[in-house]
């Protein structure tokens, strides 16, 4: 009691309450026998965020806000249902030996001592509101054994589900169903733990597909009943702010959820298909953009090379490849690199994938008018040293960067090419004088990302001879390669994560001759090579003998090649 006539005195002092409904509060509070900060949110005068906020205050304690909130399944296992609804709490997630509990009272030593013993961990208490941690017991408990489970918990949901098509108003209902919710949860929790980069949800005519991109691969997930495909799909349109009724036109999106202290920012975007909508959910990881130029994996020579070139104050820098080659993730370490207050540094990103601290960055709005091209002439007004241009798209945006450059800006940006001599010719077939494109483009570094094998199952084999003839080695170059066995750490695939493989042209004096005469793609390739650098195949069989990733990778990754 003394504890709640505290934490009303603070809600008065901070104008949250005030005198005429406290006392009507505390008359109510006498007649029904009610707690007094019970009866004061039934009035609709405070909420149970403001009763956690002041407790929090007072014990020093953090108030974690549960809603949107990804719990992670392998904590709730740690603590019996039971325990959860007697102390009303509930485990979010553990680190190392620590398991971080949230919990109506955290002052409660006989609760801790309870979830310590059951799950033989440190408790780390947090404070929640008793109704999110009352939702979160609902919508958890019974399903921490993962998707497929979940699955099977549903049968008795899909009767009420299945059968004819559901109208707007039901899809809306089904949408906000535990079940549903914990389904489409958990289908997100298992993509984010795997390290997936994309969750795909496929109708077909007789099933529902779930796949994630992992390591750049689509794999199998868990295949949902297919007449649970309404209501899985509502859900996520209503996650991500989408039109539910809107069924005919392609719609993007956004969801922003919390699992493991951790925001997630998801990009949606459905799609009409003859077999229903489908949906991509790219997970975008802020951690895995936020690298240093030495962790990027490159070569002693590429990345002493590269860092010359961004340390230089005019000129435009090209990074290529293919979508999902980790370009976005070279372009800010490069940026983070050379960030400094006596740089003006501006982007215009498509999207912006992580923020970064004293750089200015613009998101591209299509229906706005702000696209690549009118977005970079803006720029250009803004007084800019540095301008990182997400894409070159158009001979409009090529020529606003090389003015830029030509006029005494550094320009970052990315091409879509298979190597980098090949984003010289794309700038001249885009309509760019040849002239120009040498005089402005300063070097281009081409990139994949290659598996790299599992260091728990990782095994030395023999190459054959097919393998050296493929890499252009002989027997005698007596080399090692490796291979991942598979195992429980790597879910049997033999690979775990991704490395870079680099290939770096520098517009020196001679590639610029080749430039102006207009040569091929293939011919300064050649003279390229023979003045030094390393091609993306011998960067990719550098790390295949060093054991970094496999012959296959290297292979896939360069078959242009």
């Amino acid at each position: 009691m003394e504890q709640v006539k505290l934490v009303i005195d603070d809600l008065v002092k901070k104008g949250l309450v005030s005198k005429e409904q406290l006392v009507k509060a505390e008359e109510d509070s006498k007649k029904k026998g009610m707690p007094l900060d019970k009866v004061l949110v039934k009035h609709g005068v405070i909420t149970e965020e403001n009763i956690a906020s002041v407790i929090s205050e007072r014990l020093g304690i953090p108030f974690m806000d549960l809603t949107d909130y990804l719990i992670d399944a392998s904590a709730v296992k740690l603590v019996p249902e039971a325990i959860a609804q007697r102390y009303k709490l509930v485990p979010l997630f553990k680190i190392g030996q620590t398991l971080t509990v949230a919990m109506v009272n955290p002052q409660d030593i006989n609760a801790i001592d309870q979830v310590r013993l059951k799950s033989r961990c440190e408790i780390e208490p947090v404070l929640a509101t008793e109704k999110a941690i009352r939702d979160s017991i609902d919508q958890y408990y019974g399903v921490a054994g993962g998707v497929d489970e979940v699955i099977k918990e549903m049968d008795k949901a899909k009767k009420t589900i299945a059968g004819k098509p559901a109208s707007d108003k039901e899809l809306a209902r089904l949408a906000e169903d535990a079940p549903i919710i914990k389904l489409v949860n958990m289908i997100i929790m298992q993509a984010v733990k795997d390290k997936a980069s994309d969750i795909h949800i496929e109708p077909e005519e007789k099933m529902l597909r779930v796949r994630y991109r992992i390591d750049g691969l689509l794999h199998e997930g868990p295949q949902p009943p297919k007449d649970l495909e309404a209501a899985i799909l509502s859900r996520v349109k209503v996650l991500a702010n989408m039109d539910i009724a809107e069924r005919r036109k392609p719609q993007d999106g956004r969801i922003m959820l919390k699992m493991q202290g951790k925001d997630i920012d998801m990009r949606v975007s459905s799609f009409p298909t003859v077999h229903g909508e489908n949906i991509v959910i790219r997970i975008l990881d802020k951690a895995s953009v936020l690298l240093g130029l030495a962790e990027l994996g490159m070569s002693k020579e590429a990345l002493k090379g590269f860092d010359k070139l961004i340390r230089r104050p005019h000129g435009i820098i090209l990074v290529t490849g293919p979508t999902g080659s980790g370009k976005t993730t070279t372009l800010y370490a490069a940026l983070s690199t050379i960030n400094t207050e006596e740089k003006n540094i501006i982007t215009i990103e498509d999207p912006v994938e992580y923020q970064l601290p004293m750089i200015r960055q613009t998101q591209v709005n299509v229906k706005a008018g702000l696209n690549f091209a009118s977005g970079l002439r803006s720029i250009l007004r803004q007084d800019p040293d540095i301008i990182m241009v997400g894409e070159i798209r158009d001979p409009e945006t090529a020529e606003i960067a090389t003015q830029a450059a030509m006029t005494g800006h550094l320009v970052f940006s990315t091409l879509h090419t298979n190597d980098a001599a090949g984003a010289v010719t794309r700038l001249v077939d885009m309509g760019m004088e040849p002239f120009l494109v040498s005089d402005s483009v300063i070097g281009i570094l081409a990139q994949r990302l290659v598996r790299v094998v599992c260091e728990k199952c990782k095994e030395k084999i023999t190459p054959t001879d097919d393998m050296l003839k493929d890499l252009g080695l002989e027997r005698s170059d007596n080399i090692s390669i490796y291979k991942g066995k598979g195992c429980p750490k790597c879910k049997n695939m033999g690979y775990m994560g991704r490395a870079g493989i680099y290939e770096l042209l520098i517009i020196d004096d001679d590639i610029k001759k080749l430039i102006i005469a207009k040569a091929s793609a293939d011919e300064i390739k050649k003279k390229a090579v023979s003045s030094g650098m390393q091609t993306l195949r011998d960067d990719g069989i550098e790390k295949a003998t060093a054991g970094i990733t496999s012959v296959e990778e290297v292979l896939r990754a360069t078959q242009e090649e």
